[in-house]
């Protein structure tokens, strides 16, 4: 039914601390254009809260919560608002042992296969989650909302499961990365963040336009009608195609009338 929304809790482990995944690794880039708008508040360091609009869906939404704890994704009252109180389903996202679109797979950012220099944390395996130190868990409470009757359910749905990839993919990323962000200071951190910013949008081709527009001043002759409309004849005579050709015979207006014989002389 319109006016609801299609609400999820994910959760998220990584093999890292909340001052490391708060602090060092940055927030996420997010390439911003005319269609996709982001409104962010970073309220503490461990929490903040996204909106995500479209110019062209005013009825589209979506609402990302987030928080970060050092625990394996048990507590169960993160969110202490009115928000824990309403329906939705809580998922989690093993970035090991989850399987991602194929198209999105690289065994160097597979945790399985992959081990941290620097760290030495990696290869997980079935079940890392009740043996790794440290730990922590991004919690995030994610409300889609697209009220256009008869769309509203699949449309909601599909978002969450693309949000759902997304999130998988970004945090098998942050974690496979570790080694080129664990050592960088703040100003570092925010150069690399830029230099990714202009590398994705680099890829996905957000470029600024190769046309100019301008406004030239025309003259009012060329201004008072469309440039596909037929020129106004300087003189009071008919144009060529409504003039009548002189050798053409003229049509009586009305059939010739026929002459009957008088039956009185013909009497006669």
């Amino acid at each position: 039914m319109c006016g609801n929304m299609l609400m999820k809790e994910y959760r998220i482990c990584m093999p890292l601390t909340v001052e490391e995944q708060t602090s060092k690794l940055g927030k996420s880039c997010c390439p911003q254009n005319i269609l996709c708008y982001r409104k962010s508040m970073e309220l503490l360091p461990i929490h903040n809260y996204r909106i995500y609009s479209c110019s062209f869906l005013p009825k589209f939404s979506i609402h990302i919560e987030t928080k970060y704890e050092d625990n394996k994704g048990s507590n169960d009252n993160i969110f202490d608002n009115e928000a824990k109180d309403l329906d939705r389903e809580v998922c989690f996202i093993d970035i090991a042992c989850d399987e991602i679109p194929e198209r999105y797979y690289k065994e160097s950012e597979d945790p399985k296969y992959f081990k941290s220099e620097k760290t030495g944390r990696g290869l997980l395996k079935e079940g890392w989650r009740e043996t790794q130190e440290p730990i922590m868990c991004s919690y995030k409470l994610v409300s889609v909302k697209f009220e256009v009757w008869g769309l509203q359910t699949r449309v909601e749905q599909f978002v969450h499961k693309v949000v759902r990839d997304i999130l998988l993919i970004g945090h098998r990323q942050a974690f496979a990365w570790v080694d080129e962000w664990y050592d960088m200071t703040m100003d570092e951190v925010r150069e690399y963040e830029r230099a990714t910013q202009e590398a994705t949008n680099k890829k996905i081709g957000i470029f600024p336009p190769a046309i100019s527009i301008s406004n030239i001043s025309l003259p009012f002759s060329i201004r008072s009608a469309p440039s596909s409309a037929p020129s106004t004849p300087l003189s009071t005579d008919a144009p060529e195609f409504l003039a009548v050709p002189k050798d053409r015979p003229r049509k009586k207006s009305a059939p010739e009338t026929l002459t009957l014989p008088d039956p009185d002389k013909k009497a006669l």
